[in-house]
């Protein structure tokens, strides 16, 4: 999919899509004192994605990211590959 030239990373209607996953997951990471925020989104239709608070010390973070945040994104965007943590962007 990811070779696809019609997909588009900067897409609006895409990030939308993405940032409404994310709206529906985050009250679950607050609850625990985390959130994330979507970063970008690669070329290659990986999602990357800054993990916010107690998510980004936790030592279930990456678990979390792969079995419920990747999964869940996945299943609502279909054209996204993979989701990665990464570090904030320099301001």
């Amino acid at each position: 999919m990811a070779d696809d030239p019609t997909l588009d990373p900067a897409d609006p209607a895409l990030r939308q899509r993405i940032e409404e996953t994310l709206d529906a997951i985050r009250p679950y990471l607050m609850a625990d004192g985390g959130s994330v925020r979507l970063q970008g989104v690669t070329d290659d239709m990986v999602v990357e994605l800054q993990l916010l608070g107690a998510c980004g010390t936790c030592p279930m973070s990456m678990m979390t990211l792969r079995a419920g945040i990747e999964q869940a994104i996945r299943r609502a965007v279909p054209e996204i590959t993979r989701v990665e943590a990464v570090a904030p962007a320099a301001a």
